[in-house]
């Protein structure tokens, strides 16, 4: 009988070109589907929730795959991470319902991005494969005041790359925090689902503002703009994480706590030890 298995991974994203499959570069659906196939003897398909690029790291990425093997979800756990590289981990493998599917299926999903603001280098913290280094200064209630403009249901195409194409430009951003903690400043983006690059061009922008070369109300031209010449540069990938997916509580259970999600961070982001700050932005 065929199983479906949920998996929820962490993985350091700074060797890998990315999540998806590539010929002939490392990536991490690549190193899963491979581990898997030896471990279940028949060929795989990892279907992950987000496609995340090059230099991107995760800490709750979400992948489902079918199997008739008889392996249970423990024993498969240990055997799969007993033989994944150093950079690459699962972090939880459960069963789910056949008809589960790892990206149809999402609800919501956080990015976590990193800078880390001071003149000294991040190398000093161990922060420079998980963090953005600017090194003039950063006003993040500023930034906050900005990214009010962004929370609700508005068509984003002014932070779209090309890339990608969809065939509508709009979602819907539930939460964005700022939170500054000595050398660090982080930004939280919360939301239905995201656009390529929207999360790192969002970024970039609110660095403009918080340096003080837009006011914060330039967010708002922009977004109705709906052209992305008008907004910021896109930031680099080593600042983003994949927090976490959120799924229907019959697959994620109950949630005591927020966010209640398939691979909720423990409290940390990517690469370290930080918990977020207070400034926030919800809407409900």
């Amino acid at each position: 009988m065929e199983r479906n298995f949920q998996l929820v991974l962490a993985y350091d994203g700074t060797d890998f070109h990315g999540w998806q499959r590539q010929a002939g570069l490392r990536t991490v659906q690549a190193e899963v589907e491979g581990v898997l196939q030896r471990v279940l003897r028949h060929p795989v398909h990892v279907h992950g929730a987000s496609r995340t690029d090059a230099g991107v790291h995760a800490r709750g990425q979400v992948a489902h795959l079918h199997t008739t093997s008889v392996i249970p979800a423990e024993k498969l756990l240990r055997a799969v991470n007993d033989r994944l590289p150093d950079d690459v981990a699962v972090r939880r493998i459960a069963e789910v319902p056949p008809t589960f599917h790892a990206s149809r299926d999402a609800r919501g999903k956080l990015y976590r991005y990193r800078i880390f603001n001071a003149v000294r280098r991040p190398v000093e913290n161990l922060a420079q494969r998980y963090t953005w280094h600017v090194r003039f200064p950063l006003d993040a209630e500023r930034m906050q005041a900005a990214a009010q403009a962004l929370v609700g249901t508005h068509d984003f195409a002014a932070f779209a790359s090309q890339g990608y194409p969809r065939p509508s430009t709009v979602r819907t951003i539930w939460r964005v925090g700022v939170a500054s903690q000595g050398d660090e400043l982080v930004v939280d983006v919360e939301g239905d689902g995201f656009l390529y690059h929207q999360v790192r061009n969002i970024v970039g922008t609110l660095v403009e503002i918080g340096r003080g070369h837009w006011p914060p109300e330039r967010m708002a031209e922009i977004l109705a703009s709906r052209d992305r010449t008008r907004a910021g540069p896109t930031a680099p990938p080593q600042g983003l994480c994949l927090e976490w997916v959120r799924y229907s509580e019959a697959i994620d259970g109950p949630r005591d706590s927020e966010p209640g999600a398939a691979g909720t961070p423990d409290v940390a982001g990517c690469g370290g030890e930080w918990r977020p700050g207070h400034w926030s932005t919800r809407w409900t």
